[in-house]
């Protein structure tokens, strides 16, 4: 088996070296071409003019001694570059990349690496599998992102998996589907379901920090790349994979000042290490500049931690609190033989001392509270809000009231960095290297063990808010955001006993559960089942494995499962566990067809529920029943159960289950011919489930019904084909006798139409995602889509976003999409996709009629025209 080809990339630069000289070998054995490097191209005035370095660069210019107006640029290409950093000045925090796809964008700027950036473009147009090696801290993540956020337009997408908080690599492919948001399906495993996803989409995959993974890493993207002829994967890793085909790129320091350069400030920038440091320094320290009376310092730190890229972004933070020359005496003093991570590197080059170090004495500057804060966050891998900290690290001299506090310093010393996004509360992490430095310290410290027993007590008080709840397996998980650090406590073997255990591993299986993740559920719940801690907890270890292999479409299997459970409950004579093995069985009797058998475990269920419950619970029970009426021909009956359940679940309950209960009262009074009230259930639905999820696509299945029922045979149609792609798309089916259903009504609905209709249908449906879906299925609420005019189900007009409502005034006004462009800065195509939103929102055919509808809105109207 051929080895992989290794691309080495070295930036030390010695003197009359260039800054970005590398030692390239970009296939086996084949040196690459220099990167221009000429010798003197750095010296002083030559007999063709004076020198001037690049602006982005800093390679060298030639002055003409004609003059004219000075160059800015060494070439082109960094002209452009640059264009597109002053353009890309002020991005969100979310950027585009690659035909859509949304990759995480740092708050800070990226410095150097331009010739590794240009060497990956290359490379990646040779290899499907391209790995970023080095050291921890050098850079590999940042520089696969930078990248990746300039991959060419013919890339469908970019996905980024972070794997630093996995700890087992069994779980390596569930993972990857709740990065890609790509739910398990029964009859598949977890590969068959990424490989379904992926398909034939030209897409790149970056899987981040593969080194502890590397087996079941490599097995994986073997597969993956031989099941998807189109993907190409960028993976970041201290060690290479060794997959045939396998290119590896070795990410090297950034590049450092020639020794000769003492304190010409010009020549000091042309180094990666000093602009790195001098660009974080003066985030921190506003005006700092590099000029002949500090050059000589800023050398030397980047000299001493030997150009990583961790290393001097943490030390240049503390620029401002500290003077230069006390920034080097601390290096100079705390350079020792301590290890990068834990039990050193495997290979255990001699410039893992340098980050060591500085990680090291940026500990030390910390006083003791903030030392032992810093380390015993290190337990929660997953991230923490500020209760969590809180709970963990307080105790042994820390007060709970002085951790937020000391939170707020370890961020603002980039030892503990804010998680992006706008949820709250507020999530912050350790990075990666960070955390198994501060894990080390712990474990020095004879504290881990304590620590480890106050995150169990934390993640045991979040699972015990979930307690009283009769249905908890579908009910939200308190846990469902603390996964990650759910199972590396577990997988730790702390905790207060084996009851406490195994009560959370059964939480972690729930979670999996929730999140539509069987095959790691089911492996936790095989283990339970098997031991006797997990007899200990009833019928809910076998409940909730019931539902996890209807999940999976193993009907015999969850029968086995729900009639286990039932047995349990009745000897333990505990009614909440009763109701809830009932249900589970009832599922599990629904999905073999056996309607009527699950009638009655459903109405004993309610028995149950209703003498112990909550209303809520009672209110759930009552919709599953009638939800299994309706599959045995019940509908009167079910139409009385959920007139009384609706009601209660519309005021207590949270969406999720106030949505299921909608759409089955909704099926019901179809399936009653009350169309007109099926169809404003469904519109309910439509208005209070997310637009990009799943759970929209019931209702607006259920509004294609009510059109083929009402006659409206080509908008069934092309709800039904828009709903299709949706589906295909996010590979999700809904319970077969909804499907069987809503596939019928469609045929019903072809037969009714001619070709030429059909094709129109079809095509029509081709643009119907997400919002513009939503919009068009609500249309016809209230009947009131045919008049032109386009209302949710309370009667009130689909709200126009501010830019819409700006562009219709400018419609009326009687400006050209062109003008209305220039006027607001966009592109002639976003004007137009602007109005095509507006035509669906408002029903409206005709920019006269936007136009129209524009100018009564101004004199005090609302109303569309007819």
């Amino acid at each position: 088996m051929a080895g992989p080809a290794t691309v080495p990339v070295t930036a030390r630069v010695t003197a009359g070296q260039g800054p970005a000289e590398a030692d390239g070998r970009f296939s086996q054995g084949h040196m690459a071409e220099g990167d221009g490097f000429v010798p003197g191209r750095y010296g002083q005035e030559s007999g063709m003019g004076r020198s001037r370095t690049c602006e982005l660069c800093g390679a060298a210019l030639i002055v003409r001694p004609h003059g004219g107006r000075p160059a800015r640029y060494c070439s082109s290409a960094c002209r452009q570059r640059a264009l597109r950093r002053r353009a890309a000045s002020g991005v969100a925090p979310a950027v585009p990349a690659a035909g859509g796809s949304v990759l995480p964008s740092a708050l800070d700027s990226f410095v150097g690496r331009q010739h590794e950036l240009s060497d990956l473009r290359s490379l990646l147009r040779r290899t499907r599998l391209l790995t970023l090696t080095g050291a921890g801290g050098v850079g590999k993540t940042r520089l696969a992102l930078e990248f990746a956020k300039g991959l060419p337009k013919r890339f469908a997408r970019a996905d980024l998996v972070e794997l630093a908080s996995l700890q087992d690599g069994a779980l390596l492919t569930q993972t990857l589907t709740t990065a890609l948001g790509v739910r398990e399906r029964a009859g598949r495993t977890g590969v068959d379901v990424l490989v379904r996803a992926i398909g034939d989409t030209s897409q790149v995959l970056i899987l981040d920090n593969c080194e502890h993974l590397a087996e079941p890493c490599a097995r994986l993207v073997a597969t993956l790349l031989g099941r998807c002829p189109r993907l190409r994967i960028l993976a970041t890793s201290r060690e290479a994979l060794r997959v045939p085909g396998e290119t590896v790129f070795r990410v090297g320091e950034l590049t450092l000042p020639p020794a000769d350069a003492g304190d010409d400030a010009t020549a000091l920038l042309r180094s990666e290490a000093v602009r790195l440091f001098v660009d974080r320094a003066a985030s921190n320290s506003p005006g700092f500049t590099l000029h002949r009376g500090n050059g000589h310092l800023v050398a030397e730190i980047c000299r001493r931690l030997d150009g990583l890229a961790l290393a001097v972004e943490l030390v240049a933070r503390h620029v401002g609190a500290l003077a230069l020359s006390d920034v080097l005496a601390g290096l100079e003093d705390q350079f020792s033989q301590l290890d990068l991570l834990t039990g050193g590197s495997r290979t255990g080059p001699a410039r893992h001392s340098g980050l060591a170090a500085a990680v090291d004495w940026s500990h030390r500057l910390l006083d003791p509270a903030e030392q032992a804060v810093f380390r015993r966050l290190s337990v929660l891998v997953g991230g923490f809000d500020t209760t969590a900290a809180q709970t963990v690290c307080t105790g042994d001299g820390i007060a709970r009231r002085e951790v937020f506090r000391i939170l707020c310093a370890l961020e603002a010393k980039s030892l503990v960095v804010r998680q992006p996004g706008e949820r709250a509360p507020t999530r912050f992490r350790q990075l990666s290297a960070i955390r198994v430095y501060a894990l080390e310290r712990l474990r020095a410290s004879g504290e881990l063990h304590a620590t480890l027993g106050r995150a169990f007590a934390w993640l045991t008080e979040l699972a015990g808010r979930g307690r009283g709840e009769v249905f908890a397996d579908q009910a939200g998980s308190p846990l469902a955001g603390e996964r990650d650090n759910l199972a590396s406590v577990l997988a730790c073997g702390a905790g207060h006993g084996d009851a406490v255990r195994v009560r959370l591993t059964l939480e972690l299986a729930r979670v999996h559960y929730q999140q539509e993740q069987p095959s790691a559920a089911r492996a936790l719940l095989t283990g339970l089942l098997r031991g006797a801690g997990g007899r200990a907890l009833g019928g809910q270890v076998p409940a909730l494995a019931a539902r996890v292999a209807c999940q999976q479409a193993d009907p015999d299997e969850a029968l086995r499962l729900g009639e286990q459970a039932v047995r349990s409950e009745r000897i333990r004579r505990d009614a909440a566990g009763l109701a809830n093995a009932l249900d589970a069985r009832a599922a599990a009797r629904l999905c073999r067809g056996e309607f009527a058998e699950a009638v009655a475990d459903l109405r004993e269920c309610l028995e149950v529920v209703a003498s112990s419950g909550s209303p809520q619970d009672t209110a759930w029970c009552t919709h599953h029943l009638a939800w299994a009426l309706l599959q045995a021909g019940g509908e009167l009956e079910a139409d009385e159960l959920m007139s009384r359940c609706l009601p209660v679940l519309r005021q207590q309950a949270p969406w999720p289950r106030t949505a299921a209960a909608l759409h089955t009262a909704g099926a019901v009074r179809l399936a009653l011919g009350r169309l007109r009230s099926a169809e404003t259930l469904f519109a309910e639905v439509l208005r209070i489930v997310p637009e990009a999820s799943f759970h929209a696509l019931y209702p607006v299945e259920g509004l294609a019904l009510v059109a083929v029922e009402s006659g409206d045979m080509q908008r069934a149609l092309r709800l039904y084909e828009a709903s299709a792609q949706e589906r295909r798309r996010l590979d999700t089916e809904p319970e077969a006798p909804w499907r069987h259903r809503v596939e019928q009504a469609a045929a019903r609905a072809r037969t009714r139409l001619s070709a030429a209709a059909q094709e129109a249908a079809v095509a029509g449906a081709r643009g119907l995602r997400g919002e513009r879906l939503v919009a068009y299925a609500l249309g016809a609420a209230g009947g009131e889509e045919r008049t032109g005019r386009h209302v949710r189900a309370t009667g009130r007009p689909i709200p126009l976003t501010a830019r819409e409502s700006t562009v219709a005034g400018l419609v009326a006004e009687g400006l050209t999409n062109r003008q209305i462009a220039d006027r607001l800065g966009l592109s002639v195509h976003t004007v137009a996709t602007h109005l095509d939103k507006i035509r669906d929102k408002l029903g409206l055919r005709s920019r006269t009629q936007i136009a129209v509808w524009a100018a009564a809105r101004t004199e005090g109207g609302c109303t569309a025209p007819r």
